[in-house]
């Protein structure tokens, strides 16, 4: 999910978030922040930067807590729960709550949901933590708790937005091998603000601000459930996937909390790589593998070593050509063919386009003959074309949208239902408006976390990160990150830090292969980070 600067961003991000598709439903995607198309250049001038809320201890919020108490979430609601999956019974105990987070002078600032998971096949001490979530910003945890790693999942293949909301066991969970809890940032969820005011927003909806407040929500877990002594590990998904590698900075140089590992999945790692124009020969470079390898998904199997030829001609030949530019005709001839043949589009519209594919495009006209749209988050997914005679189109994602009501159902009746917290206000899985207030306090440049990434590996022999992709998609392209990875060193072992590509998208672990493939990789890293 992703970026916005100011009050003009708000458009600038919705159009690249959708791919400038217009009616795009908000996602939880990471996006260039300043721009308006993904060519377009960083705007605007620099935001304050935002305050950082000091924690409290758990009894100062008395003060406030008397004069909100109406506005206030119910007490936690702790439950005991048996699966039966395959080869095994799955039991444990399921916590759903809230934290308080206040001010350095002990004023309850908001309340930051969470829904937790803990098994108790292993001491707690001995057995990892895992910490969960999503991107946006503006997106709940429902996705990867709901859609990938928690004991019930709602299958996504084919959702539609009438989808009955029924969960099923997850024989996929990462309940097995670690204990969960799924976090919804201050607006998603049930999380929400208690004290108002602006400065109170900054210390929340900001790069630096969100980092800082979800290490306190962290650090107050764990001393509330005595879990010091437990293995840490952060997952996070899209912009939560931009997020983690904060939340681990912050945890161990401002709450003394030391973090063993970190899985991205589908993240921005530098917001401006997104920024560059569409004279930047590494913007196109950085999409075609995720194109070829959608149009070929459609008739085959996904295949990682055929993505390599791609990939080894996106950053060889046809780097080679874009560098030579448009005023170089036998260029243009020769990246035309090959991007019309690896990508399924019609020849003389990619001649056109001198090679050079931009994701709009590539969304309305791949499947345009049938009167089809792609989905910019798996361009495997397609969806009917509202305006199928028109020179424009204005569509809706075909799977994000489509699994926005279903998600949301399934995720009230898991909490009133199975897990019997009773909330009398709106469950957000997607806030529009976090992303319009975002502060991204980096003025004209675009943060990242490529630094972030070098000094957890530098700071820790030990630390390993997992940086997971889909193939087929095009709101964070999997090359991108590729191409950045290596670009550092390896830190003692290029195993501290791999990509790994699975078939699918955005939310690659839609699909059944996939989301099994994934969880194994993980089980791999989580043992091996035991083990040294």
């Amino acid at each position: 999910m992703t970026a916005l600067l100011t009050g003009r961003l708000t458009a600038l991000v919705l159009a690249l978030l959708l791919g400038s598709v217009g009616e795009l439903a908000l996602a939880q995607v990471p996006q260039a922040v300043p721009q308006a198309v993904p060519q377009a250049a960083p705007q605007g001038a620099p935001p304050a930067r935002p305050a950082q809320s000091a924690p409290a201890s758990e009894g100062q919020s008395s003060r406030s807590d008397r004069a909100t108490s109406a506005h206030r979430l119910p007490a936690d609601a702790a439950s005991e729960h048996a699966l039966e999956l395959p080869g095994r019974t799955l039991r444990f105990k399921a916590i759903a709550g809230a934290l308080p987070i206040n001010d350095g002078e002990g004023n309850l600032q908001a309340e930051i949901a969470y829904t937790a998971y803990l098994s108790g096949t292993d001491a707690a001490a001995a057995r990892p933590l895992t910490f969960v979530f999503n991107g946006g910003p503006g997106a709940s945890s429902a996705y990867l708790q709901l859609g990938a790693m928690g004991p019930w999942r709602l299958p996504l293949d084919n959702i539609a937005p009438a989808t009955p909301p029924e969960l099923i066991p997850n024989p996929d969970t990462w309940l097995d091998f670690s204990d969960l809890v799924f976090v919804d940032p201050v607006g998603t969820g049930y999380s929400h603000f208690v004290a108002t005011g602006e400065q109170v927003r900054k210390q929340f909806w900001s790069v630096d601000g969100d980092a800082s407040s979800l290490a306190v929500f962290i650090r107050k877990w764990i001393e509330k459930y005595g879990r010091q002594v437990s293995p840490k590990f952060i997952v996070g998904e899209s912009y939560g996937g931009f997020r983690a590698p904060k939340i681990a900075t912050a945890l161990q140089s401002e709450q003394g909390v030391g973090v063993s590992g970190l899985v991205l999945i589908s993240p921005v790692l530098d917001f401006a790589w997104r920024g560059q124009k569409a004279h930047s020969p590494l913007l196109w470079v950085s999409r075609l593998p995720s194109m070829a390898s959608a149009t070929r998904d459609t008739k085959q199997p996904f295949d990682r070593e055929v993505l390599r030829e791609v990939e080894r001609y996106a950053s060889g030949d046809y780097l080679l050509d874009l560098m030579r530019g448009e005023r170089d005709t036998a260029a243009v001839e020769r990246i035309s063919a090959r991007v019309a043949a690896l990508t399924g589009l019609d020849a003389q519209l990619v001649r056109e386009l001198a090679g050079r594919v931009d994701l709009q495009t590539f969304q309305r006209e791949l499947n345009r003959r049938q009167g089809l749209v792609t989905s910019i988050y798996d361009a495997t997914i397609t969806g009917i074309d509202p305006y199928p005679n028109s020179r424009n189109s204005r569509f809706s994602d075909p799977f994000l949208s489509a699994m926005t009501a279903p998600l949301t159902g399934a995720a009230t009746d898991l909490y009133r239902n199975k897990l019997g917290w009773k909330v009398d206000m709106p469950y957000h899985l997607l806030a529009s408006n976090i992303n319009g207030q975002w502060d991204w306090g980096r003025g004209r440049s675009g943060p990242d976390v490529v630094d972030d990434l070098r000094k957890l590996l530098s700071g820790d022999r030990n630390m390993r990160i997992l940086v997971a992709h889909g193939a087929s998609d095009l709101v964070t392209p999997y090359f991108e990150n590729q191409l950045i990875i290596n670009q550092l060193p390896s830190y003692g072992s290029v195993d501290r830090l791999k990509l790994l590509v699975y078939g699918g998208g955005h939310m690659f672990y839609s699909r059944d292969l996939s989301r099994g493939a994934f969880r194994a990789d993980v089980q791999r890293l989580f043992a091996a980070r035991r083990e040294e």
